[in-house]
């Protein structure tokens, strides 16, 4: 479980309260501005989206709170194992292992070597179904990206709200709402901006990147499956095939699984 989203929200929180200190509290709370700011947003996001994007809402927090899901490396062997089969045995053989395999995408991208498509043409439907997983997962990001937008904007909305109540009751006389009053009327026009800004910048914000995060990681993860699938239908060496997948982790990764892989017993035998 992944909680760096959720304890850095947190600790903003309290880092916030207490630089306000905690008996001046009640100077930032103000319902009205709490209603302006949280329910305009939402409202913008309700427009802007259909219901099937916004049903999806709590499968964003299932993400966010998931630890890492894709492992390269062991994606890398996966594939190396995969290579090595369909070497010594055709790729009919990697029918059985097909069966195997949970990732639907995955189990699909094999069977359909199995079935002897054309490379390009399994190239070509492997890519276009990651652009559209990627297209959706772009309009996930951006419901928040638009939540982090429309939260300053609906708390510029309030202080402005709050400006025009405050002129049009003001009395420079000094009677009722006169001048006395300004500095008070002033700070509570002021809180729907300071609620836009820690809305945005604390909630929505966070969110979308954490999201955006975490749809590299599955767009890495695809294009590895998609590499890795094309070069054991070309036949590719194992050796020089977890050589090549490997190039997108870290160095260090890099050498400590080419080390391992040369020194298991057995390889030199598999990869010839």
């Amino acid at each position: 479980m992944d909680l760096t989203t959720l304890i850095g929200i947190v600790l903003g929180c309290v880092l916030i309260v207490n630089g306000i200190k905690l008996e001046n509290i009640g100077n930032f709370v103000d319902m009205p501005s709490v209603l302006i700011v949280i329910g305009g947003t939402l409202a913008g996001i309700i427009a802007s989206y259909p219901l099937s994007i916004l049903l999806d809402i709590p499968k964003h927090f299932l993400i966010l709170f998931r630890g890492k899901k894709y492992n390269i490396p062991a994606l890398v062997e996966q594939m190396v194992d995969l290579a090595m089969v369909a070497r010594q045995n055709g790729l009919l053989a990697l029918e059985e292992k097909a069966e195997e395999i949970k990732d639907p995408f995955f189990k699909q991208s094999v069977l359909m070597i199995v079935d002897a498509n054309d490379p390009e043409k399994v190239r070509y439907v492997l890519e276009r179904e990651l652009e559209n997983m990627m297209v959706r997962h772009d309009e996930a990001a951006g419901l928040y990206e638009k939540g982090s937008a429309y939260a300053p904007a609906f708390g510029m909305v309030g202080t402005l709200v709050g400006l025009i109540n405050m002129l049009k009751g003001l009395n420079l006389d000094g009677g009722s709402g006169g001048a006395s009053n300004l500095g008070q009327d002033m700070s509570v026009a002021l809180i729907t901006t300071f609620y836009g800004s820690v809305l945005s910048n604390l909630i929505f914000h966070p969110i979308a990147k954490k999201l955006r995060i975490r749809n590299d990681e599955e767009e890495l993860y695809c294009s590895t499956i998609i590499e890795g699938i094309i070069a054991i239908q070309a036949g590719e060496n194992p050796k020089y095939l977890r050589e090549h997948l490997l190039a997108s982790t870290k160095q260090s990764v890099q050498r400590k699984l080419l080390a391992k892989a040369e020194k298991a017993p057995g390889s030199e035998a598999g990869e010839k």
